[in-house]
């Protein structure tokens, strides 16, 4: 607390009439002194006397508490602020201006953390943004100033001075070094999606920022990284627009990496290397569904096919075999000649899926046609899908052609006629065609009943159903490129006609037959990485007992392992904090080859990482039109350190009204002096008696000097 005097005036009269009477009385004085009259002095202090007792004024006495001032320090912890030496760096510039201000008496200090990367960031680097919300609780009549610890890449500097909203000064302490430099590739045009079997072109150029490197534009690698294929390297220069061709070899998750060669003295790798990730996309998928001899469920296939939008489906029903002969006049069969040749030879690998349902051979295909299919399936990466009904086990089975090689299956001649529900295998409640069945994860099932089931020896492949004697059911098998499947009964139809109950027919079907057309949600081994803000979370599914670790790189190129943790009946599980945004590569070994997943922790901010060079440029302007400066960091000792550490803080100095507030080697806040008042004692100085007797003394003594 401390006590504040001064002299108020509270005019008797109006203003105007005051100032009049002032005027009037500076006339008259004017005027006896012009004349020289005797006594014009005495006459012009009553005069004054009397002006003085109607101005009526008072002292007044204020106890007032004093108000510390308020300084805002603002560290930038943006992703290029994690680059190099500079969190290092930063961290000491901190250390040492948290020393200097704290020596100052009555000053506040607000650390405020700006652009850290999280999921509700915007992108880029917002100072600014993060300094309007900490002057929200900032009384402006006590800021003394603000701080900014940053390496200049700031995206949200405003025009002018005005625009800040306060009158202090900004003060900038910069990271980094001077002459910086960086490379980079810059994405201008990159697919999210594409049709399998095409390809789609990737634009890119190669940037540089910073300071010329001492090799110049000496030509550059590029190498280009495909799924499945060796990697292909390209000499590029800085500037050069290049367009790459990013090939779709299958549905889901394509990834093309994208990694230039670093150069001696860059400032960092982390933006050397992009991955594009877009999505696989199949046009229609073409169906050749052949049905056999017509039985009550024949309609269940074609039914479940033609319901879903993604499928063409080509459907014939074999109603008589070629060497059926009972005197029917051909003009009375509405009949049309199955096109064998065509469909089996000339455009066979234009389907996706060929389905056989209840299917026997009677003469109808040629011995070469069941090669070609068998060819389709191991060669092509074709789809064979078998429902199985009597003649599986006779001895016009197809079993019996050159299609056997790629049957997982081989019946032993047995038909079981008898009541029993499907059940899952232990692969089975594994496997994503089966996984989840509703219903299906007991022991005794809830579904209905089927009544006929084909014995058959598994000779490959999975078996994820079982039946009679758990007897395999469904077979599921990978035969070179292709896969088939094999269903030993003919009575899925009884699910769709919900007798006993139905069951998850639609489920089952729709998808088996989207596994074996290679749907990536239906992959047995699959990785998935998914990522909230810097959390990332990576699923492993897969048929075996146990998987192995993960190789993960980060987005500085750094690599490191991560264990999965079991999750479930085939699940395995793992999350992990990210140390930076960015995008994350996972890898991983499995039966069927390698297994990769990415995923972007943070925001996808390319923003923040197109110039990480640090600048004085950006700021400069604004930061001296509040009266600040902008420092780089120096070290303490005369001769150059490599320590990041040994950085050299601008002395701090609280000024009151001085117009320069920064130097070469010192920056200046501005003493505010606020203060919030306490009491306030007032004592009037010339009314009453005192002015009354004032007056007519003056007035007596002017009139006893003219006597005289």
């Amino acid at each position: 607390m401390s006590s504040n005097w001064s002299l108020d005036f509270a005019p008797m009269l109006p203003l105007p009439l005051y100032w009049a009477a002032v005027v009037v009385a500076a006339v008259l004085v004017a005027l006896l002194l012009f004349r020289r009259s005797r006594g014009a002095l005495l006459r012009a202090v009553a005069l004054g006397a009397l002006i003085f007792a109607l101005a009526n004024p008072t002292l007044r006495q204020e106890e007032r508490e004093n108000l510390g001032n308020i300084a805002i320090v603002i560290v930038d912890e943006s992703t290029s602020q994690t680059l190099a030496e500079r969190p290092a760096q930063a961290a000491a510039i901190r250390k040492d201006l948290e020393a200097k201000l704290g020596r100052i008496d009555n000053l506040e200090v607000k650390w405020i953390t700006s652009s850290r990367p999280s999921d509700n960031a915007s992108a880029g680097t917002n100072v600014f943004a993060d300094l309007n919300r900490a002057l929200a609780d900032t009384p402006p009549d006590r800021l003394a100033g603000v701080i900014v610890i940053t390496d200049g890449q700031v995206h949200d500097v405003p025009k002018a001075a005005k625009d800040l909203g306060f009158q202090a000064p900004v003060h900038t302490l910069l990271t980094g070094r001077p002459k910086e430099f960086d490379r980079r590739i810059e994405l201008i045009k990159a697919p999210r999606y594409g049709i399998v079997g095409q390809s789609r072109e990737i634009e890119l150029k190669i940037r540089e920022t910073g300071a010329k490197p001492e090799s110049g534009n000496a030509p550059l690698n590029l190498r280009i990284r495909r799924e499945g294929e060796p990697d292909e390297d390209r000499s590029v220069s800085v500037g050069e627009r290049l367009k790459i061709p990013m090939k779709f070899p299958h549905a889901g998750q394509n990834i093309v990496e994208l990694e230039l060669s670093a150069t001696e003295g860059e400032l960092t790798t982390a933006n050397n290397r992009v991955v594009v990730v877009a999505e696989g996309v199949r046009e229609n998928l073409r169906v050749l569904l052949v049905s056999g001899k017509p039985h009550a469920g024949e309609r269940t296939w074609r039914n479940l096919l033609k319901s879903d939008a993604a499928v063409d489906l080509v459907h014939f029903t074999i109603l008589r075999p070629p060497q059926k002969q009972d005197g029917t006049p051909i003009n009375q069969l509405s009949l049309i000649a199955f096109p064998t040749r065509e469909l089996f030879s000339q455009k066979i690998k234009e389907f996706d899926l060929i389905v056989f349902d209840r299917y026997e051979h009677r003469g109808i295909l040629q011995l070469l046609y069941y090669d070609n299919i068998a060819r389709y399936v191991e060669r092509h990466g074709g789809a064979l899908l078998v429902a199985a009904g009597e003649a599986y086990a006779g001895q016009q089975s197809i079993v019996r052609t050159p299609l056997f090689p790629v049957l997982p299956g081989m019946p032993t001649g047995d038909i079981i006629e008898q009541p029993f529900k499907p059940r899952l295998t232990k692969d089975g409640l594994r496997h994503p065609v089966t996984r989840d069945l509703p219903g299906g994860d007991t022991k005794s099932p809830t579904w209905g009943r089927w009544y006929r089931q084909i014995d058959v020896i598994p000779e490959r492949g999975r078996s994820v159903m079982q039946g009679v004697r758990d007897k395999p059911l469904l077979l599921l098998d990978r035969k070179g490129k292709g896969r088939v499947a094999l269903l030993t009964s003919d009575q899925a139809w009884l699910w769709a006609r919900r007798f006993d109950g139905g069951g998850p027919h639609t489920q089952l079907l729709r998808r088996l037959s989207h596994w074996l057309m290679k749907e990536p949600d239906l992959e047995e081994e699959r990785l998935r990485a998914s990522a909230k803000g810097l959390q990332i979370t990576i699923e492993r599914r897969s048929m075996e007992d146990e998987v192995p670790g993960l190789t993960v790189s980060e987005p500085g190129g750094k690599s490191s392992e991560l264990t999965l943790t079991k999750a479930g009946i085939g699940r395995w599980q793992a999350t992990m904090k990210a140390t930076q945004a960015g995008l994350y590569k996972f890898q991983t070994k499995s039966p069927n080859g390698d297994l990769t997943a990415v995923a972007h922790a943070g925001i996808a901010d390319p923003r923040e990482m197109s110039e990480v060079t640090a600048t004085d440029k950006k700021l400069r302007r604004l930061i001296e039109q509040t009266g600040g400066s902008v420092y780089w960091t120096k070290t303490r000792s005369l001769l150059s350190s490599s320590d990041p550490t040994d950085v050299s803080v601008p002395r701090v100095t609280m000024l009151t009204a001085a117009r320069v507030l920064s130097g070469s080697n010192w920056m200046g806040l501005r003493d505010r002096e606020a203060y919030v008042t306490r009491g306030v004692r007032l004592t009037p100085m010339f009314t009453g008696m005192l002015a009354l007797a004032a007056l007519l003394f003056f007035i007596t003594l002017a009139w006893w000097r003219e006597g005289r």
